[in-house]
């Protein structure tokens, strides 16, 4: 088998179908689908046994809530293809996306590509394109610091052989937020990296996301990772890592996302970004940004 796609879905059953209809569409057909049911308590279970029903290519793993980083673990070990490609439940990816990406992977001689990427909210809308330069990536995760260091567009946008995945030693269960870019950092000192300039990928940006709630972790993180690059003691380090747990979703923190979400559509001139600010102020009355961006934007 040529490629395997490996998902974690955890509750979310909303966007699931939208997910796996752009998973099945792909103009390339020769893969797998790993879907990993991360303990799911809403529809999930029977959405993806309907899919498995339907067509032979999709794999459903059900294990006990354990999280996305060993949900990952566990789908990437489960895998057959000699290619693995991510993607997260509520995303969608374009139909030439697998064909692109591996195209790219091969064609080049890469360990790693990715593809330029669309955020969007929980209804599609507009917030922001990400592209990057993968040579510029591969030499900022080799050498730069916490504050400067560069990534992926987006974890689910990634593809990488699989034997490459195995040399770099896999995602590690220590790092339950921030996996993807200590994997990243490792898999760079094997080989080169690729990213597609074409929009390939669209990543929902929720509230309670991992990336809308769990940013202080995600640094720490971070700083682990790259202290673990540059030499430090892997046995002191990981023990760290272990240690940091997510914060859970509090209202400031989700009010912080909320106004995030809401900038980012006032500057795409989509006036439901008033929504999200005022949804920010009533999370968190005490946010002055999103009071001034509030009420700046009426005066506009």
């Amino acid at each position: 088998m040529r490629l395997s796609v490996v998902m974690s879905v955890y509750n979310g059953a909303r966007q699931l179908a939208a997910t796996m209809d752009s998973i099945l569409g792909q103009t390339e057909r020769d893969f797998e689908v790993v879907a990993v049911d991360d303990g799911s308590t809403d529809e999930t279970p029977a959405i993806l046994a309907g899919y498995a029903a339907r067509d032979s290519r999709v794999r459903v793993i059900s294990q006990p809530n354990s999280g996305l980083t060993r949900a990952l673990i566990r789908g990437c070990a489960e895998a057959r293809g000699e290619v693995i490609a991510r993607h997260d439940c509520g995303d969608r990816s374009a139909p030439r996306r697998f064909a692109e990406q591996l195209a790219l992977l091969e064609q080049q001689g890469h360990v790693l590509v990715s593809c330029a990427t669309r955020f969007v909210d929980e209804d599609g809308d507009l917030l922001y394109d990400v592209t990057a330069d993968g040579a510029t990536v591969r030499h900022s995760l080799l050498t730069d610091g916490v504050r400067h260091i560069g990534a992926l567009p987006h974890h689910g946008s990634a593809m990488f052989r699989r034997d490459a995945y195995l040399a770099a030693g896999g995602y590690r269960p220590q790092f339950r937020v921030a996996q993807d870019l200590d994997l990243w950092i490792r898999m760079a000192k094997l080989g080169t990296i690729g990213v597609d300039d074409e929009l390939l990928y669209e990543a929902t940006f929720a509230p309670r996301s991992i990336s809308g709630s769990s940013r202080a972790a995600q640094l720490e993180l971070t700083e682990l990772a790259v202290a673990l690059r540059d030499g430090g003691d892997p046995d002191t380090l990981l023990l760290a890592a272990e240690q940091v747990a997510p914060a859970p979703v509090t209202p400031h923190g989700e009010a912080a996302a909320l106004y995030f979400i809401g900038r980012c559509l006032l500057r795409q001139r989509n006036p439901k970004g008033r929504q999200y600010l005022r949804a920010a102020v009533q999370k968190n009355p005490w946010h002055w940004k999103a009071w001034v961006s509030l009420l700046s934007s009426r005066v506009r």
